[in-house]
């Protein structure tokens, strides 16, 4: 049969429909498509979805909108993958019956035309139930009657149960089906919002010299959740390699009660399913997932796609590396570093497949003892397409199993490795500065199309990086970057020891002066001068207000004064809505006049608006003109909740 069908432009869809979108579930996703075909005829569209693992469709009609674009919904409930596609067809009863309504005022003698309809309602009566059945023979004898009148049979082709009986039970026998059939990753609702605290658990004891133990850490969980987070994430946890082990601050040699860099994975107690033994057991770690369950959080685990030189896997497979001339295999390097305590896999050796395999099973290992997020390093140095093949193998079985892509790298790296199935990503929050800066980075990840399967994670700061504001701009500076990290994002992290404001750096770099990535660190977690009831309070307000756990909700508002950023967020009814404004200078006192419009926030136009901040619990009513005065010294940020408009 001729084709006369077009269905193109189709959104969302990433690449054409060759990488997947992504959504959380209860999300409802509205899909948009041009539909078209030749001549005068109508067509129908349904939108079409189906479990990945299944191969029954559910569907729901499409309706036109303007200029021949037609739109569907549907909403996914389970943490699964999800294909999509859309069909579309002629529908001749609908065409004739147009036609035929048209005419007939003109034309009321239309014999052939009527048995033409009669023909068409025939070809469904046999898919018909007992009860359409009957009404379909019903409007036959009418149609067939004497005297054809216009008024009776216009009102009867006018019937909706007629029309839908014929829409539903149609032949698609000129349907045409959208291809690629597109796929939506559904994750929980982690995958979207959370609050990480990264730890090293070398450092949770309290006796100088001596690393910290699982039992050490758990001590410490109630501190955390206190605090809001809903995630721990843990540095390695495995033993670490001897050989070319790093001194303090990257010391090319160790002390011998130097503990070693975490990241060297391996040595004689085993390598990536193995404990250090110092931290202290398995069955302590199955505790201290367990303890941090019971206390409403979850435990991400790094995982670092590399080796120490002490690593089994290194006397086992030593083809799985790089070769040097001489034979002696290949430390990992990014010039000028090198990192002669580590020893990168080569995922193009010739047992790549055993590799590949080897992976999965670390990532089932863990999985097994509770662990269902993950922290991967680098993995912008591993194949796109191994990590494609990775998670979803993982996610076939283990649906609700988080990867979070640490990718401190080029732009369209990043968004491969989305495109690739990593739940979020590491961004370049840390480095942006300015209002300029702000705007135009939220402008990509929330209306550039990015937004479709790119889930950004911003991290204050990490064990790696020491941005040169926080060095800089002390206290009020970290209290800043929290809340544009928290509230911009969904999902945001720290690095411990952000609450207590540490901000000593090796001069002229971003690294942590005496970093616990190479020495056991004690902290007073008390320490005067400690943000935490900051931290706490940005939690719960996140925590409370269904528009701060969306991502492209955000809308940035006009201030006069650079230094003042302004923006907000609201849910689609309006019955949640957060106006935040920060003072990005950490030194200085500034201030503004903005202006919100008012139908942003549902208010009617010229009205006014309460406020309350819900920093302070203060109020203030404000029309679309306003005026904002910070003190970094004091609170350098409102973060105010809409009450009422008038």
């Amino acid at each position: 049969m001729t084709k006369h069908i077009v269905i193109e432009s189709i959104w969302p869809c990433v690449d054409g429909g060759r990488s997947p979108i992504k959504r959380v579930v209860g999300d409802t996703i509205a899909v948009e498509a041009d539909i078209f075909r030749d001549g005068r005829e109508i067509i129908r569209a349904v939108l079409k979805w189906r479990k990945k693992w299944d191969e029954k469709y559910q569907e729901s009609p499409m309706v036109p909108l303007i200029n021949d674009r037609w739109r569907g919904e549907f909403t996914v409930t389970e943490n699964t993958r999800t294909m999509y596609t859309l069909e579309a067809w002629t529908d001749p009863f609908a065409s004739w019956r147009e036609d035929f309504l048209k005419r007939m005022p003109q034309e009321p003698r239309l014999e052939c035309e009527i048995k033409e309809g009669i023909r068409l309602i025939q070809t469904v009566l046999a898919r018909a139930k007992a009860a359409d059945k009957k009404f379909l023979n019903d409007v036959i004898k009418k149609l067939d009657g004497d005297g054809h009148r216009f008024e009776p049979i216009c009102a009867l082709l006018k019937d909706e149960r007629l029309l839908g009986i014929m829409t539903r039970l149609g032949e698609r026998a000129d349907a045409v089906t959208s291809t690629p059939e597109m796929e939506v990753i559904v994750d929980r609702e982690r995958a979207l919002v959370g609050a990480w605290y990264e730890m090293f658990v070398h450092s949770q004891g309290t006796v100088p010299g001596k690393m910290g133990t699982f039992a050490d850490a758990k001590k410490r969980l109630p501190d955390i959740r206190s605090m809001g987070f809903d995630v721990v994430y843990l540095a390695p946890i495995h033993p670490i390699g001897v050989t070319s082990r790093k001194g303090p601050n990257n010391a090319l040699k160790a002390g011998p009660n130097d503990p070693g860099c975490p990241w060297a994975v391996g040595g004689k107690k085993g390598g990536h399913t193995a404990i250090h033994p110092a931290l202290g057991t398995l069955e302590d770690f199955d505790d201290f997932v367990k303890a941090a369950k019971e206390s409403g959080m979850e435990i991400a685990l790094d995982f670092a796609v590399q080796c120490s030189p002490d690593h089994p896997w290194v006397k086992d497979h030593p083809d799985w590396f790089y070769k040097r001339p001489d034979g002696s295999i290949k430390c990992a390097e990014n010039p000028p570093n090198k990192y002669e305590d580590i020893y990168p896999l080569n995922f193009d050796a010739a047992d790549w497949r055993r590799i590949w395999v080897e992976m999965k099973e670390v990532l089932l290992f863990w999985i097994q003892h509770g662990v269902k997020i993950f922290r991967v390093d680098n993995p912008h140095n591993k194949p796109v397409y191994f990590w494609q093949w990775l998670i979803e193998e993982i996610q076939s079985e283990y649906p609700d199993v988080i990867f979070l892509a640490e990718a401190f790298t080029r732009p369209k790296i990043m968004k491969a490795l989305s495109k690739a199935g990593f739940t979020q990503s590491y961004t370049y929050f840390t480095w942006r500065q300015s209002k300029y800066d702000f705007a135009e980075y939220m402008k990509e990840l929330t209306q550039s199309g990015v937004q479709e399967y790119f889930r950004p994670n911003f991290f204050t700061n990490t064990h790696d990086v020491l941005s040169p504001i926080l060095q800089q701009g002390g206290r009020p500076a970290f209290k800043t970057r929290l809340v544009l990290a928290a509230f911009l994002s969904p999902s945001y992290g720290i690095y411990s020891g952000y609450e207590l404001c540490e901000n000593q750096a090796v001069p002229g770099t971003e690294e942590y002066l005496n970093s616990e990535k190479y020495e056991i660190k004690i902290r007073d977690w008390n320490k005067p001068g400690h943000i935490k009831d900051y931290i706490k309070m940005v939690n719960r307000i996140r925590s409370e207000n269904r528009a701060l756990q969306q991502l492209n909700n955000l809308k940035f508002f006009h201030a006069e004064n650079d230094q003042i950023l302004l923006f907000g967020k609201k849910t689609a009814d309006n019955s949640n809505i957060i106006l935040v404004a920060v003072n990005l200078d950490p030194f200085h006192v500034q201030e503004t006049s903005g202006f919100i419009p008012a139908g942003d926030i549902g208010a009617r136009p010229g009205g006014s608006f309460e406020v309350v901040d819900l920093i302070t619990g203060q109020r203030f009513t404000w029309t679309e003109k306003i005026f904002i005065k910070l003190d970094p010294q004091g609170e350098p940020a409102h973060i105010l909740r809409v009450e009422k408009k008038f």
